[in-house]
């Protein structure tokens, strides 16, 4: 499933219109476009095994840094595509034709900026005319407002502010490998995939704890009896430890010595100075965006829950302040980080960055943290199941 939606991304459908779309003006034919595009719907609800309602197919066409899967939709694209085309090829058009035909437009060119205007309306165009994405960014940030704007609940606006935040997303970039351990197995990837774009997932039925679980499985995420909670956290100590030691500082977890009043020690520390003379103490936890304690606050801004979660860090270990650099971790269940968790990522990045010789090795640390939290998303959503029942009967076809 993984590796079908990472071709249908980068190498069908939108990567194989692009030449047609920018040289000739297929946007003005809405109905023949819509027509592919419900073969790309129906594709990507194949594959990935979703109900795909008007929304959730609205939201999934979006590109990943707004929210979306990334699949975009040939006719969102066609107008950004011919615009782009036609300013960039203005001086070599200008060159080959005669000086006698230089005012020739363009056809359709005032028709194609009538049409964005007034998709965009009081958005000013964009400052380099050859960048298709500075054409399409106004339109999809309209989409994506109108998305946030009409949401029916709470719960619905906290999800759609927090997939839309730049790590939310870093597990549909990373290239499916299982020897490097980023192929997602068909479960995590489905499961992953409808909590961000909220869809339901599982019938609905009865959790371990006795609370009932509806089709979108939100309540597994914030279960006390949570099946992936321990294991979740457990890859994502994991992975900043191995990174460390990658970037040439020694670190362990669970260091002996270092416990708070109620006994409990941080998740990892540097064997090395980390700054200053000090060595680094981080403690990561991940909390669940939609829990009714934190859902009010997600839906005011991305990344509250995590950024609460890692003020409460702090409290619990300010014992360690004054001789260690104490950075807690947190991260939410559908992906958004807090400021801490950013400062300490950045820093590790740069490292890797400057001992590995490669520019890509902070992205490829973040995509696994982002792997592990949708991995442990999945084993919550799982772990609601009776013991006694067969998993694959909840889902739905």
């Amino acid at each position: 499933m993984h590796s079908a939606f990472t071709l249908v991304r980068y190498c069908c459908f939108g990567p194989k219109f692009t030449y047609s779309l920018r040289s000739s003006h297929l946007w003005k034919y809405p109905q023949l476009l819509e027509k592919v595009d419900q073969i790309i719907r129906n594709t990507l609800s194949s594959i990935l095994n979703v109900a795909l309602d008007d929304r959730a197919w609205q939201q999934a066409t979006l590109p990943i840094r707004l929210g979306g899967l990334g699949v975009r939709k040939i006719s969102s694209i066609s107008l950004p595509a011919f615009l782009s085309s036609v300013h960039s090829t203005e001086t070599l058009t200008r060159n080959i034709l005669s000086s006698s035909l230089v005012n020739v437009e363009v056809p359709c060119l005032s028709d194609a900026l009538i049409a964005w205007k007034m998709a965009c309306p009081n958005t000013d165009l964009p400052d380099n005319l050859s960048s298709q994405r500075q054409w399409d960014v106004p339109l999809c940030s309209a989409t994506r407002n109108n998305l946030i704007n009409s949401s029916s609940s709470t719960a619905e606006r906290a999800r759609l502010l927090a997939v839309g935040e730049w790590e939310s997303g870093l597990w549909l970039q990373a290239l499916p490998s299982s020897t490097v351990g980023t192929m997602m197995d068909d479960a995590s990837f489905r499961l992953a995939t409808c909590l961000r774009l909220g869809a339901p997932c599982v019938a609905p039925h009865r959790c371990h704890c006795g609370e009932a679980v509806g089709g979108l499985g939100h309540h597994g995420l914030s279960c006390c009896r949570s099946a992936g909670r321990i294991s979740r956290h457990a890859s994502i100590n994991d992975i900043i430890r191995r990174a460390l030691v990658t970037a040439g500082v020694p670190a362990v977890l669970e260091p002996s010595g270092l416990v708070r009043d109620d006994g409990k020690r941080p998740d990892g520390m540097t064997l090395v100075p980390w700054k200053v003379g000090w060595p680094l103490v981080w403690d990561a936890t991940c909390v669940d965006t939609l829990a009714p304690s934190h859902v009010l606050s997600s839906a005011g801004c991305a990344g509250a829950a995590a950024a609460a979660a890692e003020t409460l860090k702090r409290r619990k270990y300010s014992n360690l302040i004054g001789n260690y650099s104490f950075e807690p971790f947190g991260v939410e269940t559908l992906g958004s980080w807090g400021p801490s968790a950013r400062h300490l990522f950045k820093e590790i990045s740069r490292r890797l960055i400057d001992t590995l010789r490669d520019q890509r090795a902070g992205s490829f640390f973040a995509q696994r943290i982002s792997i592990a939290i949708q991995r442990g998303n999945a084993a919550s959503l799982l772990g609601t199941f009776p013991d006694d029942s067969d998993v694959e009967e909840y889902f739905d076809a």
